[in-house]
């Protein structure tokens, strides 16, 4: 499977990623914008009275449609790639050119398909990376002397053409793969031409169920925080008070908070349905009545309709949990452990009537592989603080309960955990292995369209590769003859 492994590695393989860590100071860059054209990454750079250091021209790698790569974007992507944790060994000059070529392609493509993401998105983006920087480092000043950038907007504009890039980039990927899929014959086949000697070996893997008890909020505090939202639509609606600001000050969305409440969306974001669903009933300017999710309660106000697209802010409450509803939920949980203990039902008919957790409990509580909804989760793979949870674990033993924090923003919640069965590793079989072995497959199938179109649309771009690279050995025919 060698060969195979290298195709899924090439076409998994990050594009431009956040930004480039700064080049030694002994370096001067004169670092075109990736989004920008030729003509003007040629505008002269104003001297310096304070170097007098021998200074290092950058050059132009390479030219593809209306973008340039610079040899400093070369450097500056690997060094990333590095700072990131990310293997570099097997990483050439030759073949992270290649990548950002292709990245390149897709986002002069998808220009020329009017494949648009607009500015909200892309500074919406840039604003959370800012914001998680400064929470690492300890301060933007210190992020900008990181990055060896001199003014916070420098920093953004940089951080804006690299973003807009890499979203372009991917819509264009989606559109070319989005709708592609694997029939059952197909992945018969796929798995029928795999030489004995290259079939796939799945690693150690565990199957996992889960009972989950929610703490109950008192409906005193769920109207409290209704009637606070009531109160804000209305002073938005009636004094014309701004929606951002009171965002800014109410909202307990910690990826939108500090953006006003701004979301922009499409019907295909991962939002969860109750929130698509009224933000696609309500139209531009208006402001819904508080609903309830996963997370609590919100209202929504559309700011713009783009066709299939919103721009939206919200704004997110979560009612109050009074601590003696949390250990209610744990006794509870404790009490539906000690029954199952003694005979008295299953653990998967404890799942199917005590659980609150609906995506599992009508499944005896089995938890699915987030990655490809596979029951099973191989252990070298697996989510860490889930592993650390049921590594301990014996066979039919069952976990204490464990109280968990949603990482999305939701409200605590405490858990059993059982492992009802245990695979050792094993050389891939058909029947047991088809969902591993379906994703293979369309991973072979979505290659070859990426290879087709590249084919097509290189021949059909301008493509102008430095001399000293022509001698690389690229995956796709950037060197045309």
């Amino acid at each position: 499977m060698k060969k195979r492994k290298n195709k899924f590695l090439l076409f998994a393989f990050a594009t431009f990623t956040l930004m480039g860590m700064a080049q030694e100071e002994s370096e001067s860059e004169t670092t075109a914008d990736p989004g920008q054209q030729l003509s003007e990454s040629t505008t002269p750079v104003k001297d310096t009275l304070n170097t007098f250091k021998k200074i290092k021209l950058d050059g132009i790698a390479a030219v593809v449609g209306d973008y340039v790569i610079l040899d400093s974007d070369i450097e500056k992507t690997l060094i990333d790639l590095r700072s990131q944790g990310a293997s570099t060994e097997d990483i050439t000059h030759c073949s992270l050119l290649g990548k950002l070529m292709e990245d390149r392609l897709y986002a002069h493509q998808a220009v020329q398909d009017s494949i648009l993401v607009s500015d909200d998105e892309v500074n919406a983006t840039s604003d959370r990376q800012i914001q998680q920087l400064v929470q690492q480092v300890g301060s933007m000043d210190k992020v900008l002397q990181f990055y060896k950038k001199e003014t916070v907007e420098d920093f953004r504009e940089e951080l804006y053409n690299i973003n807009k890039l890499r979203m372009l980039s991917e819509k264009m990927q989606q559109k070319i793969v989005g709708e592609i899929q694997v029939t059952p014959e197909e992945v018969r086949q796929f798995f029928k031409n795999i030489p004995e000697d290259e079939k796939p070996v799945f690693g150690a893997e565990l199957e996992i169920s889960q009972i989950v008890k929610t703490p109950v909020i008192p409906e005193e505090e769920k109207q409290k925080v209704i009637d606070k939202l009531r109160e804000i639509k209305a002073d938005v609606e009636d004094n014309d008070a701004s929606f951002s600001v009171k965002a800014i000050l109410y909202s307990q969305d910690p990826g939108s908070k500090s953006k006003g409440g701004f979301y922009s969306m499409t019907r295909q974001t991962p939002f969860v349905k109750e929130f698509k669903d009224v933000a696609f009933s309500l139209q531009e300017g208006e402001i819904s009545e508080p609903f309830e999710t996963t997370f609590g309660y919100h209202i929504i106000f559309i700011e713009k309709i783009r066709g299939q697209e919103l721009d939206l802010r919200h704004i997110l409450i979560q009612p109050e949990i009074p601590q003696a509803a949390v250990e209610a939920a744990k006794i509870e949980l404790d009490t539906i452990r000690k029954h199952i203990m003694e005979g008295q039902y299953t653990f998967a008919e404890a799942a199917l009537n005590f659980s609150d957790e609906k995506e599992t409990k009508f499944d005896g509580g089995l938890l699915r592989n987030p990655i490809n909804f596979d029951s099973r989760f191989e252990l070298t793979k697996m989510d860490p603080t889930l592993y650390n949870q049921v590594r301990n674990l014996k066979d039919e033993e069952i976990s204490y309960p464990l109280l968990e924090t949603d990482p999305r923003g939701g409200p605590p919640k405490y858990k059993i955990l059982k492992v009802t069965n245990r695979y050792d590793e094993h050389e891939a079989d058909f029947a047991k292995d088809y969902l591993k072995i379906q994703e293979l497959a369309l991973r072979e199938k979505q290659y070859k369209a990426i290879k087709e179109w590249m084919d097509e649309h290189i021949e059909d771009t301008y493509v102008s590769v430095n001399v000293a690279n022509r001698s690389c050995e690229f995956a796709n025919n950037w060197v045309k003859e």
